[in-house]
């Protein structure tokens, strides 16, 4: 069984990644192996790198908690405010941009798509 696991985002590992981003490792510090998750920071002028998931099958979730980033799937871009819920498909390329002055903080979460989650009825 899972162990319960209680941090707040300043105790997770950073690590410095391409294109201005910053991933705070929220997963490894948790302990979870049920489905993936990380908190990236986006700096001014910053961008994910462009990427699908097709190889992989993961569907992802990306949450915009602070800032306000431009989204782009498929070349189609969008303003994301904080507060922006994005649910992309394995075969979508998508980046997540801060073209803003201040920095973005998102919550990127993963799952490949199967039995493991049952919704109850009323959601």
């Amino acid at each position: 069984m899972p162990a319960t696991s209680i941090k707040h985002r300043d105790e997770f590992e950073r690590m410095a990644g391409s294109g201005g981003c910053t991933w705070m490792l929220a997963r490894k510090a948790l302990g979870t192996s049920a489905f993936g998750f990380n908190l990236v920071e986006i700096e001014p002028g910053g961008a994910l790198p462009e990427h699908d998931e097709a190889g992989s099958g993961q569907v992802e979730l990306y949450i915009v908690l602070e800032g306000e980033a431009t989204i782009a799937v498929d070349g189609d871009e969008q303003t994301a405010p904080a507060g922006t819920f994005a649910s992309l498909d394995p075969e979508s390329t998508r980046t997540l941009m801060n073209r803003s002055q201040e920095p973005v903080v998102a919550l990127l979460v993963g799952v490949l798509p199967g039995e493991g989650y049952q919704p109850p009825s009323w959601a």
